[in-house]
């Protein structure tokens, strides 16, 4: 992709029609990596195809793995031939979510050289308690030359208490523990869905784990995880609740099929309380946002079932036409709010207060030329644009291709006058 492209929003059409939400980023990109654990041919099924899911995927073929897309969104993977526990694709480098890498294959090889993960720049994010996972489980762990290296003569179950709610410490974790010798017990786990996808998909594939979705998650390990069986990958409830907002911010009416309503319910909850209407079915939500304005509202971001910090800056964009004052407290990565400059530059009233935004509603945005420096800033930006009145030019789109499938496309189906080029 050339960084020259960009995007170009013409805003003021309500969005409506339906749209079908892809396969979870976040749940993907584990079980990619995951699948390096396994003995044998596995078929994911609503994989997104994101530059993220590429680069993982392109790993694993380097390190023996034969990859193949068989459908739109199916791709079977045989990790039989692999022999190798260095992961030095440099695009590695880009993607946060790497790390998994490490897990997956100290539980295969008891060692693993994986490239430092990279990833958003919005806040610093350590990977000690990682560190502390491996350590516990038996590993030697070093961090030098720009790779992860850890090495264990053999990884032994054991105690793992978490200071705080990691989701990639946890996953990895969960990826260690379950080739382990003996049980492993973590405490203060993540509760994430993409936690919870993570360890059903390692369950059919022979693992023993218990309480995912839970704080506290045992797991059993076995000697062996054996391939020949399908998964399929858990909704997008980032992407899903991104186009919630957009509807709510253009005022107009969705639905989106292929969702996990229990998933949405922090944000479901709030956009009821701005006066949206917001209907649930079995795997579909239907948003009605047919008011003048929206309402008002406070949130603070926290880890699941808490409100997503992944929407804190789609969520802060709608608050930014809301009539009354509103404030946004980020509970996870306190210094996320790099998008507050761009929504400046199209007539936004938000001043920062410590881990605080205070929004003051205006009546409407103007377009205006924005480059977003992070994946969900890079959302938020779109549904500016698509609320703001004229045109609205979105540059650094290579973080919108991270996160999210033929978004752009989506939007049109749903009405969006938007277009992408040079």
């Amino acid at each position: 992709m050339s960084t020259e492209d960009r995007i170009i929003v013409r805003g003021g059409k309500r969005l409506e029609g339906n749209v079908v939400v892809g396969g979870s980023k976040n749940a993907a990109v584990a079980i990619i990596c995951a699948s390096a654990m396994i003995k044998g041919k596995v078929t994911l099924e609503n994989i997104p195809k994101i530059t993220d899911i590429q680069v993982l995927l392109d790993t694993l073929s380097q390190i023996g793995a034969t990859v193949n897309w068989t459908a739109e969104k199916t791709v079977q993977i045989d990790t039989t031939d692999i022999k190798s526990y260095v992961c030095d694709n440099i695009d590695l480098s880009t993607l946060r979510g790497s790390y998994y890498f490490v897990g997956s294959l100290l539980g295969r090889f008891r060692q693993a050289k994986v490239v430092f993960p990279g990833g958003c720049n919005f806040a610093p994010r350590p990977i000690d308690q990682h560190i502390y996972a491996f350590e516990t489980l038996g590993c030697t762990v070093e961090t030098t030359g720009g790779y992860i290296t850890a090495k264990a003569r053999k990884l032994v179950g054991n105690n793992i208490y978490f200071d705080n709610y990691s989701v990639g410490a946890t996953i990895n974790s969960i990826l260690a523990a379950t080739l382990a010798e003996g049980t492993t017990t973590i405490e203060n786990a993540n509760r994430e869905p993409h936690v919870v996808d993570v360890a059903n998909f390692l369950n059919i594939m022979g693992a023993d784990i218990k309480g995912a979705g839970t704080n506290t998650i045992r797991i059993k390990g076995v000697k062996e995880l054996l391939g020949g069986k399908s998964y399929s990958v858990c909704p997008d409830m980032i992407e899903a609740g991104t186009l919630m907002i957009a509807a709510a911010a253009t005022r107009g009416t969705i639905t989106l099929h292929n969702v996990t309503p229990e998933h949405m319910d922090s944000l479901s909850t709030k956009l009821t309380e701005m006066g949206v209407i917001i209907e649930t079915m079995d795997d579909s939500i239907t948003v009605k946002a047919n008011i003048k304005r929206v309402k008002s509202t406070n949130i603070k971001t926290m880890p699941y079932p808490g409100f997503p910090t992944d929407l804190h800056p789609q969520f802060a964009t709608l608050l930014s036409i809301a009539d009354g004052e509103s404030r946004i407290t980020e509970g996870v990565f306190p210094t996320r709010f790099q998008y507050v400059e761009q929504l400046h530059k199209l007539g936004a009233n938000i001043q920062l207060s410590g881990e605080s935004a205070i929004i003051k509603g205006v009546p409407k945005l103007i377009g205006a030329p924005v480059s977003p420096t992070d994946l969900r800033a890079a959302a938020a930006m779109v549904i500016a644009g698509l609320m703001a009145e004229g045109q609205t030019t979105i540059h650094n789109l290579e973080y919108l291709d991270r996160g999210y499938e033929d978004f752009i496309e989506k939007l049109k189906s749903l009405k969006a006058v938007i277009e992408r080029g040079k």
